[in-house]
């Protein structure tokens, strides 16, 4: 290196050059680091402050014997402030980050916060780019004393609510921030690797196979989902044209005749479910059964997740009436906090008994009546509330019974006419947003003209068994229940199953 003396018009040019230097170093001396966590009242360590995420670029490489996973994770996001240091949610042990093309520091916070410090401070409002590298053994890695990662004896599962992201991808964990997503992902050739959306490419190289698949529309972290192993592939169209996927692992054993005769009837649910929650939201439709121990299901977009148990008894078409409600009421309108899990769990229960109206095994009245009648007062399921449960109650039975019982009580109350078009109407004006359960009641007293606030909170928001009136005529005290109808054990096995996983933890399939 050498110096230079300047000629007086230089130096001139060189000042001018400096006031905007001058007003960017102001700007830094106001950025400030970006908070570790979007304040859930559930879990506020969840998510992070400071910037909203766009799109997810993951090309990932995966070798299913030793569980070893290896990633490039490029984020495209934009600032909504400006920030001297930002966070991701992950667990894996990263080697690189870059933003916006520069080398920046990044270190480690907490259970699962990967703190990052640009070379540079980023202003307020502008698009970013961040590339994490990293890898890891998902399957080991435990964060407060859990992992999200299933390991099967042919690959690995990644499915889980409400955390699943940390364990395969660095990202902003929580469902205010949705993003579209490319997935890439290299696997030893005669393994498959199936994710969210549309297949967009396969192709093989030196012995892998690398599948890249895109979901195009607006998805919360934890319903991006991954599963590598051995899989049985069907395909097809529905009648609109989208491309239809299913895949069931090769080792499901008794199980693999009843979960094909459920999931191979996923077009069917979805073209019935339009009639009332209107047209179907996303670019593909399908499911996957992996050859896992678990026994929940979980409404992973476009293609929900189904364990093997789900199928134990016989064919369970319920619980895919279940995931696949859930893609309007949970995926394409997500919560705005977790407390809302009821905008989710209470529309994909009440949509089971819509199913089983038509299949004539049991009307929607019939098991609100059963369910009602079912628990009785002293019963610690009345102290649930399914507007609100905490975090220890979030996959009660309540949340989904009482929930589903909360419908049924607004559809009395107001009539078929407007409650339908209730259903509908929420998932069109909210379609790939967020919505609480105070947002849903302000807009079913919109719709239908009547004031429905006590409904609400009697049934969403009270401790204590209602009185028998609008959801349940059942009478109380009356000398024979309610009979069971037929469709009960199945609807009830969704959901209780599915909550006998979340009860080892608190979450999905601890």
């Amino acid at each position: 290196m050498h110096r230079r003396l300047l000629a007086p018009s230089a130096l001139a040019a060189c000042l001018l050059l400096a006031i905007p230097a001058s007003a960017a170093t102001a700007t830094s001396q106001e950025a400030a680091p970006g908070a570790p966590g979007l304040g859930d009242p559930y879990y506020p360590d969840y998510g992070n402050g400071g910037y909203d995420v766009s799109h997810y670029d993951l090309r990932l490489k995966y070798q299913p014997e030793t569980d070893r996973l290896d990633g490039t994770a490029t984020l495209l996001a934009t600032t909504t402030e400006a920030l001297s240091r930002f966070n991701l949610d992950f667990a894996l042990d990263v080697s690189e980050v870059r933003v916006n093309g520069k080398k920046a520091d990044f270190a480690r916070s907490g259970a699962h916060e990967l703190e990052i410090t640009p070379a540079v401070p980023l202003d307020k409002g502008k698009q970013v780019s961040i590339v994490v590298r990293y890898s890891g053994t998902p399957s080991q890695v435990e964060v407060n004393g859990f992992t999200s990662w299933l390991r099967t004896p042919d690959g690995g599962v990644a499915a889980n609510e409400p955390e699943a992201a940390w364990w395969w991808f660095p990202s902003n964990d929580h469902p205010l921030d949705k993003a579209t997503y490319d997935v890439s992902v290299s696997v030893p050739d005669g393994t498959q690797a199936i994710s969210n959306g549309v297949l967009q490419s396969q192709s093989s190289r030196l012995g892998w196979t690398k599948y890249s698949w895109r979901s195009n529309k607006p998805q919360a972290t934890y319903l991006a989902t991954l599963a590598v192993g051995r899989f049985d592939v069907t395909t097809d169209k529905t009648a609109d044209g989208l491309p239809v996927l299913n895949a069931y692992s090769k080792e499901l054993g008794d199980n693999a005749g009843a979960a094909r005769a459920s999931v191979e009837r996923s077009t069917e649910v979805a073209e019935w479910l339009t009639e009332a929650f209107g047209p179907y939201p996303f670019n593909a439709l399908g499911g996957y059964v992996p050859n896992v121990p678990t026994r929940y299901a979980l409404e992973t977009q476009t293609r929900p997740f189904y364990s093997p148990r789900q199928f134990a008894r016989g064919a369970n078409v319920s619980v895919v009436v279940h995931e696949l409600a859930h893609q309007w009421y949970g995926d394409s309108v997500s919560v705005k906090g977790w407390k809302d899990i009821w905008v989710n769990e209470g529309f994909a229960s009440y949509a089971q008994w819509l199913w089983s109206e038509k299949e004539g095994e049991g009307t929607a009245q019939e098991l609100a009546d059963y369910v009602y009648a079912q628990y009785p007062a002293d019963d610690p399921f009345w102290k649930v509330k399914p507007g609100d449960p905490g975090p220890e109650n979030q996959f009660h039975d309540a949340v989904y019974d009482r929930g589903a019982l909360a419908l049924q009580a607004l559809r009395n109350e107001i009539g078929d006419q407007a409650f339908f078009a209730i259903l509908k109407g929420w998932p069109k004006e909210n379609a790939y947003g967020n919505g609480s359960v105070r947002d849903f009641a302000r807009y079913a007293e919109k719709v239908s003209g009547k004031p429905l606030a006590d409904l609400f909170e009697t049934w969403l928001f009270t401790e204590g068994k209602p009185a028998a009136a609008a959801a349940a005529r059942a009478q109380i005290g009356a000398k024979k229940a309610p009979a069971k109808p037929k469709s009960w054990k199945k609807i009830a096995a969704t959901h209780t199953v599915h909550d006998r996983d979340h009860a080892q933890g608190g979450h999905h399939g601890r």
